[in-house]
């Protein structure tokens, strides 16, 4: 089953649980209408890829208004929108921790025999599609700065 049908199974489950499922129904939609922009932005069926893409972007999103929503101290627009990552996270590959992201950062600059921050951009290019979806690439950026600085490879 490919991720856009198991985004609609769960949304009409989500409606026959009408009050119990109303966050989750929410949150399908919105995720399903920027899937259909996408794809009329592409002009072509999104892959599961696409798809994946367009999710963690909505992740993304949401933490970034999640960081505002904490300064400003409203807990609950931060509980919601916890609520809607962790409904759209479901739909993605399971995040890679960072010591996994500090393994593969550390092989990709072998790979491009970088050896100073100047060679972030090598790095990133190399290391950034075999991590798409499945790592934030702030994270990513910041591990890989850390171990070049560090000069430890």
């Amino acid at each position: 089953m490919s991720l856009q049908e198991r985004l609609y199974e769960d949304m009409k489950k989500a409606l026959k649980e009408r009050e119990a499922g109303k966050l989750q129904l929410s949150v399908i939609r919105m995720a399903r209408s920027a899937i259909k922009n996408r794809s009329i932005e592409l002009g072509r069926e999104l892959t599961d890829e696409d798809v994946i893409e367009v999710l963690a972007k909505e992740v993304k999103m949401r933490r970034e208004a999640l960081a505002e929503y904490r300064r400003a101290g409203r807990q609950e627009a931060v509980a919601e929108l916890e609520a809607e990552i962790a409904i759209l996270e479901k739909y993605l590959p399971r995040q890679l921790d960072r010591n996994e992201i500090v393994q593969m950062a550390r092989e990709a600059i072998a790979a491009t025999g970088a050896q100073s921050e100047r060679d972030l951009g090598k790095v990133m290019g190399v290391l950034m599609p075999k991590l798409k979806g499945r790592a934030d690439g702030k994270l990513v950026n910041e591990v890989v700065r850390e171990i070049l600085k560090d000069g430890q490879r």
